[in-house]
């Protein structure tokens, strides 16, 4: 507004022949320069403030979900109670070839957040695609080869192969050992006898050399 007077009062000025009004204008314009030079500069929005007042309430990672994969694309199920009420913009997925995150805004006062990084295979981020269903959000990956995913994530794929690891030995005497063991302890009376049968007469074979040894 002030600035509104101020260049009213110079296109008087502009205008003003007399040496008294132009003083009054003068005076008028000085005072109005030093009234905007004053005042208080408005604040800029702190724009992670805004973010964060969008957003609404705390932030709940997501940990449970469910998946299922096609030839093309492999689908994570995310479960959440009227998911289908909010604006779709409030609905948000970042994918990059090997990770994917899910932001979903202000659904009931709460923010909910999931992220997958180290996909097992590398996906195509413009055939990738989120779907709002009720009281679910379903999250399309296209995958950029058709071929099967054991796991979704590299991290699953080796904790799955440590856990083989503990299982399988690099001996293939001590693995059938094992195995043997097992039998054993499951078998009922019948088997057990079998497996003592067995177990003496291969300790005879070995005290006697019959087993060639391995070349």
């Amino acid at each position: 507004q002030l600035q509104k007077d101020l260049e009213e009062v110079k296109e008087l000025l502009t205008n003003a022949t007399r040496k008294r009004v132009r003083d009054v204008l003068v005076a008028e314009k000085q005072k109005l320069e030093l009234e905007i030079k004053n005042q208080p500069l408005p604040k800029p929005k702190d724009v992670a403030e805004e973010e964060k007042s969008s957003l609404g309430g705390y932030t709940v990672k997501i940990n449970n979900y469910g998946w299922d994969q096609s030839d093309k694309f492999v689908k994570i199920y995310i479960s959440l109670n009227g998911v289908q009420k909010l604006p779709a913009e409030n609905v948000l997925v970042n994918f990059t070839e090997r990770s994917f995150d899910l932001l979903v805004k202000n659904l009931n006062g709460k923010n909910y957040t999931m992220t997958f990084n180290n996909l097992l295979k590398p996906i195509s981020v413009e055939g990738s695609s989120r779907k709002i269903k009720t009281d679910m959000v379903l999250v399309m990956c296209k995958k950029k080869r058709e071929e099967k995913w054991d796991c979704l994530t590299q991290v699953e794929k080796e904790s799955k192969e440590k856990e083989k690891a503990a299982y399988d030995t690099t001996d293939p005497g001590e693995g059938l050992m094992n195995i043997l063991k097992k039998m054993y302890a499951e078998g009922d009376d019948e088997m057990k006898r079998t497996i003592n049968k067995a177990w003496v007469e291969s300790r005879e074979k070995q005290y006697k050399g019959d087993i060639p040894m391995d070349i």
